[in-house]
């Protein structure tokens, strides 16, 4: 499967624990990397510089659905699960 041009889920939605250019400490979940086009393109695409993370992750129908709606949603979910728990802390 390809990307749908335009989609951008997986450069919003999901964290990035790595460093990107321009976000030295990674990207939180639910914030548009900076390398992001305005028209969803990323702009380091098959460039060095491009995370391994990014350039491993492959594009299915499972992860993406049939419209980029559907790839938002599924990834949200996603994020959800694979968060890491809330620190507890403890209180007098």
């Amino acid at each position: 499967m390809e990307c749908r041009t335009g989609c951008g889920a997986c450069c919003i939605v999901v964290s990035i624990s790595s460093p990107i250019p321009g976000m030295p400490e990674g990207k939180p979940a639910g914030v548009r990397c900076v390398q992001l086009t305005e028209d969803n393109k990323c702009r380091l695409f098959g460039l060095p510089e491009r995370p391994k993370v990014c350039s491993r992750l492959k594009a299915e129908p499972t992860m993406c659905g049939d419209t980029n709606d559907e790839a938002f949603s599924t990834m949200t979910e996603w994020e959800r699960w694979t968060a890491p728990a809330p620190k507890m802390t403890r209180t007098s």
